[in-house]
């Protein structure tokens, strides 16, 4: 793993997400490792050699450059933290990037959505209860210890995860889960309403994308691990497929009494 320090030019930019108005990238780069990250696209972009999820970069003035563009009063809208990267990763415990732009954020009531993988998130709880909007994601693509271990490798686990959701929410913060990628036939949605009833007030979810180079991580992890979804993989499913899941989570939104505030499906690869 390579770990650097850079400049910055610019921070808070432009969403093209829907829900939100803006994001802000604390690193450049994840080090959670995931298989099927559609983030990897950014490394062309980076000049790094290395492969995506084994290097990043600390944008270490990102404070003071925020600092400086909140000061020309941008209008006022959602702050998205990590869009291409997780805001959490492991070494913001040293260098505590991601605080210092919340502190920023709160000092000019910018409301904020932050989702990740990491029950880091936690520390700053402190943080987000003051902030007149917030609510705090963590994507919770399986329930399993197993299977988030071979596609999520160096990520909190599900169940630091849950527990995270938990703790943030009983403390008054508006929490969701985000369920995505689903991986066909590995993601047990039953299992996860089971595990985040009564810790999250709503859920989102993602079909799987694999339009983003990352087919070939994909593809050599089932080979290994799970030789008999191969062939589902690589007909790289149809338009019935998906509808039938977005049918599933629908149903289990009603059962739970979770609302699915939303399901982004991926452009269909299959006919």
């Amino acid at each position: 793993m390579k770990i650097n320090t850079i400049q910055c030019k610019t921070l808070l930019t432009k969403s093209r997400l829907p829900e939100a108005d803006y994001c802000i990238n604390p690193y450049v780069g994840c080090l959670h490792g995931c298989i099927y990250c559609y983030g990897r696209f950014m490394k062309r972009f980076t000049g790094h050699d290395e492969p995506w999820g084994h290097f990043l970069d600390v944008k270490i003035n990102a404070p003071e450059v925020l600092a400086k563009e909140l000061a020309r009063k941008p209008k006022r809208g959602v702050v998205l933290l990590g869009s291409v990267t997780d805001a959490y990763q492991p070494v913001e415990r040293k260098y505590r990037i991601t605080r210092a732009i919340l502190e920023i954020l709160l000092q000019h009531d910018f409301p904020i959505s932050v989702l990740t993988k990491s029950n880091l998130v936690v520390r700053d709880l402190d943080l987000f209860k003051q902030f007149s909007q917030c609510e705090v994601g963590l994507t919770v693509t399986t329930a399993e210890q197993g299977i988030a271990r071979n596609f999520e490798p160096h990520s909190s686990t599900p169940k630091q995860r849950i527990e995270a959701l938990a703790t943030l929410h009983r403390r008054g913060i508006t929490t969701y889960a985000f369920i995505g990628p689903i991986l066909p036939e590995l993601t047990n949605l039953e299992a996860i309403f089971t595990a985040i009833v009564g810790k999250v007030d709503f859920v989102m979810a993602e079909s799987l994308n694999l339009r983003c180079g990352n087919w070939e991580n994909v593809r050599n992890l089932l080979k290994n691990k799970y030789p008999h979804l191969l062939p589902l993989y690589q007909s790289r499913f149809s338009r019935t497929y998906w509808a039938q899941v977005e049918k599933e989570l629908r149903i289990l939104s009603e059962k739970f009494k979770i609302p699915l505030k939303g399901f982004y499906r991926h452009r269909d690869e299959g006919g």
